[in-house]
């Protein structure tokens, strides 16, 4: 009976040892705090990961991706934000962060138009979060391209 105790004991502490020492899914992007968003952004740069540049004329309905290099965005803590293009283009938003889904955490947000209430607002965008450490931040707009996809990669630093 003591061996079969000690046994069972032994068996037990090699699969509590086994499972400790498993991998563990990569969680880069989940359980980003919704406080390392809020502040004002500066989009630094665009890229393209797996897009020719030019091939998308247009992101957010606004302008075409490379216009959004040197924009200003300010987010707020209760969802509001702002986001104004170099040429002077403003746009209001309400923002959040997204975790769900197959893709991991994304930043979502909707345009608000004078009057608009977000919570009346149906259509938004959704970007993958893929880096936010609280001082600078990537995200990347995917884009289908046949049967594949492709992104727009936004780079940002937070200003002081």
């Amino acid at each position: 009976m003591k061996k079969l105790i000690q046994t069972s004991i032994a068996i037990l502490s090699l699969v509590l040892v086994i499972s400790a020492c498993s991998s563990t899914k990569n969680t880069t992007t989940s359980n980003v705090s919704r406080g390392k968003f809020v502040g004002t952004w500066t989009c630094n740069n665009v890229s393209y990961d797996g897009l020719v540049q030019n091939a998308v004329q247009s992101v957010f309905d606004q302008a075409p991706p490379e216009a959004f290099v040197g924009s200003t965005w300010k987010l707020t803590n209760s969802g509001n934000g702002i986001y104004t293009l170099t040429n002077g283009t403003s746009q209001t938003i309400f923002w959040s962060v997204y975790n769900g889904g197959t893709t991991g955490t994304q930043f979502q947000f909707k345009k608000l138009y004078e009057g608009d209430k977000a919570k009346n607002v149906a259509e938004g965008y959704r970007l993958d979060i893929a880096n936010n450490d609280g001082s600078a931040m990537t995200l990347k707009s995917p884009v289908t391209v046949g049967n594949s996809t492709g992104y727009i990669v936004y780079s940002f630093t937070k200003n002081p």
